[in-house]
């Protein structure tokens, strides 16, 4: 798997964020839940493409969660979003493809590196999630429909998709 190959999606994702009028402020309790999945199922030996999922959704978390602590400081940085995004990813991404455990021959399913492709829907369906909330939040005045439903939406899908991966591979 090339750089182009694993940095092409990523880039796409990136252009899609920098046009949004919003940062989507991630809570802290979401980013610490998703971070204990990532070790939960590493720790069990899950397959790495479960466990991309994970670090996907990790990584958007906190490439958003970073974004919002950008603007609530008033730096005058361009593209706060769109930076987050690039310095998150680029520094778990690179260290895992110069160690090759991104990009390994034998670690490949439907022709893509599992960890990779867990990391690309992981970050998608958060991504989604995100704007699910927004969505939900916008149909009932601006307010959640129940308690921790920011939290409670990227978990639902994220542990969904988990399983529909787990019984597919």
């Amino acid at each position: 798997m090339t750089l182009k190959q694993i940095y092409t999606p990523i880039l796409l994702a990136t252009y899609y964020l920098l046009f949004t009028t919003k940062t989507y402020a991630v809570c802290p309790v979401c980013t610490v839940a998703v971070a204990a999945g990532v070790g939960l199922s590493r720790y069990l030996g899950i397959d790495d493409t479960i466990s991309g999922l994970w670090i996907g959704a990790l990584l958007m978390s906190s490439s958003l969660w970073m974004a919002n602590w950008l603007t609530r400081k008033s730096w005058r940085i361009p593209a706060k979003t769109a930076l987050s995004i690039l310095i998150m990813y680029g520094i778990t991404l690179t260290p895992l493809y110069f160690t090759e455990i991104i990009g390994h021959p034998n670690n490949r399913v439907w022709g893509m590196d599992k960890l990779f492709l867990g990391i690309f829907i992981g970050t998608m369906f958060f991504v989604i999630s995100v704007l699910i909330d927004k969505w939900l939040r916008t149909k009932n005045e601006g307010k959640v429909f129940v308690p921790y439903q920011k939290v409670i939406i990227p978990i639902t899908l994220l542990l969904s998709s988990s399983l529909i991966l787990f019984f597919l591979l």
